[in-house]
């Protein structure tokens, strides 16, 4: 059996966190407390670059906030 996390050929989706921090997710398992879907399903790949072009900077949100940093949204 394979493992879903590492199955290429499976679907998956990106999750967020309220400290922004992304997590890809296989979309065939529950989604677990704390986290929202931010995209997909999709094939890995692209949930892959969804990930790299909207986490940006891989600081904890209340990082960030603390030091007063301004946070860059693609458009």
């Amino acid at each position: 059996m394979v493992n879903p996390f590492e199955d290429q050929d499976a679907e998956f989706i990106v999750l967020v966190n309220v400290e922004g921090q992304h997590s890809l997710w296989p979309a065939s398992i529950t989604v677990p407390v704390g986290w929202d879907r931010a995209f997909g399903a999709a094939d890995r790949a692209a949930c892959l670059d969804y990930v790299r072009d909207n986490w940006t900077d891989m600081r904890p949100l209340s990082l960030i906030q603390a030091k007063g940093d301004v946070i860059k949204k693609q458009a």
